[in-house]
């Protein structure tokens, strides 16, 4: 029998804690064996490889959960580039065929294929990341998990809006020149969620800063990301933060000499002059905590929400070289009014859409239907309650009598076409 590497019980229900949906987990831990069954095994299906870094931060936390559960290199299956098609299904079967009790897929586009899979192999787990359709399939061994990053993307936009009221402070621009560009990969609900909680919380130290966004229609398309953020520069935005996968936009910061901030992880060796801090999920926990579920037997959270609270949303190393002298504290400040709940990312009375405040009452889709037709109250108590009834975010666009979208008010779209 092999124990686990380095790990106590207490450690393993530090990196399984993962909210009030695991606490059958968490209690469970007490009867754990010394070691996870010779046999088990775990796949894990990415949508790119480690040139991609929303898959990097995947890739890693499965190793890290491997390597605290004490599995060995045979008992997990690593699959990168597959594509949003039949390739997933194909990968998710040869998986299950392969023996894994659990199967992982990392990308939106994944979801449709991984539960063709689960339905056709009852007897293995599949997880889906982003995925918004496990609460409604009624599938015992398909489930949803997603974190609460818009609370780090506030956390992010916090640092950005320190940043400008330096460059304000030191003459750099003025207040009416404090735009912040965002460059983004489609106009689905998980990205505006994104650069709405970001600019939320630019606009919690800089009142006066105004956002554009610009899609690439891509989630990884260097190209395009690095032409994207240089338009946003060019039409005069002075700090540039995305929701796309590769060093495009860092790259272009760089050489523009833009201050930049990142997602799913840093990018300081690309741009050590112009990276200030990333937000980023961490998926070592939920992966941890499912594979400990699967090899148990015991229940998988249909639909799971990661939270800061749980260590499934996290900022990377601030560069301290560009970031506002005080940043940190500040951050460290506004995270702890986030998780004892005196602060909300999307408080009602920090925005408006068309001039007027969202009321207590207002609808979202949350039970995904092909019209997006609003289903759940989501405004109440004065806030948007941004993935509470379900995993992946659903903070989308505003339409207009004519059909047309929009976000909030100060956050200009370049184009809508993804």
């Amino acid at each position: 029998m092999r124990k686990f590497i380095a790990l106590t019980l207490s450690a393993l229900m530090t990196v399984s804690l993962s909210g009030a949906a695991f606490a059958a987990e968490t209690e469970s831990l007490a009867s754990i064996p010394e070691s996870m069954p010779e046999d088990f095994k775990a796949g894990f299906i990415f949508l790119h490889d480690e040139n991609s870094t929303y898959d990097l931060n995947f890739i890693n936390a499965a190793k890290d959960a491997a390597g605290l559960l004490g599995l060995t290199e045979d008992q997990i299956i690593l699959k990168t580039n597959v594509p949003e098609g039949q390739e997933c299904y194909e990968e998710a079967m040869d998986m299950a065929d392969q023996g894994c009790s659990i199967v992982f897929a990392d990308s939106f586009g994944h979801e449709d294929y991984m539960i063709q899979a689960a339905q056709e192999a009852p007897d293995v787990q599949f997880c889906h990341a982003t995925g918004t359709k496990a609460h409604t399939e009624g599938l015992d061994n398909y489930h949803n998990a997603f974190a609460s990053i818009y609370e780090g993307r506030f956390l992010a936009g916090v640092a950005a809006g320190m940043k400008l009221n330096e460059m304000i402070e030191n003459g750099d621009i003025t207040e009416d020149e404090a735009k912040v560009g965002y460059v983004g990969a489609f106009t689905y609900a998980e990205v505006i969620s994104g650069f709405t909680s970001f600019f939320l919380g630019v606009r919690h130290e800089c009142p006066s800063a105004t956002m554009e966004v610009t899609f690439t229609g891509s989630w990884y398309d260097e190209t395009a990301e690095k032409e994207g953020a240089n338009t946003l520069i060019e039409d005069g935005c002075v700090l540039i933060s995305q929701h796309a996968d590769s060093m495009g936009a860092p790259t272009a910061c760089e050489a523009a000499g833009v201050p930049d901030v990142s997602y799913n992880g840093s990018t300081i060796d690309a741009a050590p002059n112009t990276y200030i801090v990333s937000s980023k999920i961490n998926w070592a926990p939920y992966f941890a905590s499912a594979m400990v579920a699967a090899a148990m037997g015991e229940e998988i959270p249909v639909d799971y929400t990661g939270t800061l609270a749980t260590g499934s949303v996290e900022l990377t190393d601030l560069n301290e070289n560009v970031a506002a002298e005080g940043t940190a504290e500040e951050i460290e400040a506004v995270m702890a009014q986030l998780e004892d709940g005196s602060l909300q990312v999307f408080d009602t009375s920090t925005f408006t859409v068309f001039g007027e405040p969202l009321e207590d009452g207002f609808e979202a889709d949350v039970d995904t239907d092909p019209d997006y037709t609003p289903d759940t109250v989501v405004v109440s108590d004065g806030y948007f309650h941004e993935s509470e009834y379900r995993s992946a975010p659903y903070f989308g666009l505003f339409y207009d009598e004519e059909g047309n979208g929009f976000p909030i008010d100060g956050i200009t779209l370049l184009d809508t076409a993804f």
